[in-house]
């Protein structure tokens, strides 16, 4: 399964984040989760335990499967954090 956007115009700005070092576009309204999938990453974090691939599940803040670190915040639920300009996401690897 994979993840993509309805299609149609927009009027959303570009935005640019950078995720584990690579810059990546987002529109304007996105959350951290959406733009992530949008941008082809399928996991986005790697169990504690097992090390097993994580993806983003509820996309409402239920199911804590979309940690991710936010500008030097850990544990952040990318699906309800939106994008913003020159943002920094780091992927959890499960050491935690």
């Amino acid at each position: 399964m994979s993840f993509a956007r309805l299609p149609g115009p927009t009027k959303a700005a570009t935005i640019t984040l950078t995720v584990d070092g690579d810059r990546i576009a987002a529109r304007d309204g996105d959350t951290v989760a959406s733009a992530l999938l949008a941008s082809g990453r399928r996991a986005i974090r790697r169990a504690a335990v097992t090390g097993e691939p994580r993806a983003p599940y509820c996309q409402m803040g239920v199911c804590f499967e979309c940690l991710v670190e936010i500008d030097g915040v850990a544990d952040r639920q990318a699906c309800l954090v939106p994008v913003r300009n020159g943002m920094v996401v780091t992927t959890e690897r499960g050491e935690g």
